[in-house]
């Protein structure tokens, strides 16, 4: 049999680390440690590898999860194996963390070491928003991937104030604290608006990584990943 798919591009990648990026879209992680991981993510895995639901863990983190209408359901891979993570095609990206915190978007997050802290956390100004967006802050020694809707880029925030779309904003620096302003003026909006009603600002050092996209639909009649009680209670 032959193939272009036989070439060693395509081949899964060898190496001594854990975290390895296959190619632009899919993230392999070989289990030992275990993992948390966003519901769905999972693509293919090999060996003796468990899912489970992961819960809020703590009565003030499920609080916090269903104030912020937090939609990022976690299930948590543990065993003996390789787990393929990817989502709907999008680039994937890692960050080492050492220590410190990153605060990143629910719809982003794709996986990270299941010893790292996590905490959902609300965006100043958030109750102006139905619903108000949500952030997951996440801290300590390990490895956090997450997915951009295209090659993201990085903004360096310590110049001068950063204007972020909501959706377009990927993760950020934990230092920092965005605060949600409306760039339209009250006669604009009465007008129908240009489709560009809320953003994040960031000043300080620090940066923010961006998509070039505001995200993909939610699917109709819903926020797409499910979350609620029911998710977070299992």
């Amino acid at each position: 049999m032959r193939s272009h798919l036989f070439s060693p591009a395509t081949a899964e990648q060898q190496t001594g680390e854990r975290w390895v990026r296959q190619n632009e879209k899919m993230l392999r992680v070989v289990l030992g440690p275990d993992v948390l991981a966003a519901k769905g993510s999972m693509v293919a895995f090999q060996g003796d590898v468990r899912f489970e639901h992961e819960g809020a863990g703590s009565v003030g983190r499920l609080v916090r999860r269903l104030a912020s209408s937090a939609d990022t359901p976690l299930m948590r891979c543990s065993g003996q194996g390789e787990v393929f993570f990817a989502r709907r095609a999008e680039d994937v990206f890692t960050v080492e963390l050492e220590g410190d915190a990153v605060v990143v978007d629910g719809a982003n997050v794709l996986a990270f070491d299941a010893d790292l802290d996590w905490d959902v956390r609300r965006v100043q100004g958030a109750g102006t928003l139905t619903g108000g967006p949500f952030t997951l802050e996440i801290s300590g020694r390990g490895t956090v991937a997450l997915t951009s809707d295209g090659p993201p880029v990085l903004l360096d925030c310590s110049q001068q104030p950063t204007s972020v779309d909501l959706q377009a904003a990927v993760a950020w620096s934990a230092g920092l604290a965005p605060q949600l302003r409306s760039s339209m003026s009250a006669r604009s909006m009465l007008r129908g608006g240009s489709g560009e009603a809320f953003q994040y600002v960031f000043s300080g050092p620090g940066f923010v990584v961006v998509q070039p996209s505001e995200g993909r639909p939610a699917p109709a009649g819903g926020h797409g990943g499910g979350g609620g009680l029911g998710d977070l209670l299992g």
